[in-house]
């Protein structure tokens, strides 16, 4: 789960929670609602921390010195 789909899954969860009023039988949307909320916050924590720690932490940045690769010939008539 990515950090956006996280961040979806709070706002949906948030929305369900505390700003749906409805009332049904046999299905409570506010309990619906936690749970999103709480996935979402559980798949934000692991996003953030594959992220931020368990990436590779090797870097591949461009050589400036390094020879620039000569453009490919022109054709001729």
């Amino acid at each position: 789960m990515s950090i956006g789909g996280s961040l979806a899954l709070i706002a949906v969860g948030a929305v369900l929670r505390w700003a749906v009023t409805a009332h049904t039988s046999g299905f409570n949307v506010q309990t619906a609602g936690l749970v999103l909320l709480i996935v979402g916050v559980i798949g934000l924590l692991f996003s953030l921390l594959y992220t931020f720690i368990w990436a590779s932490r090797r870097r591949e940045y461009a050589d400036p010195e390094a020879p620039v690769a000569a453009p490919p010939p022109t054709r001729y008539r």
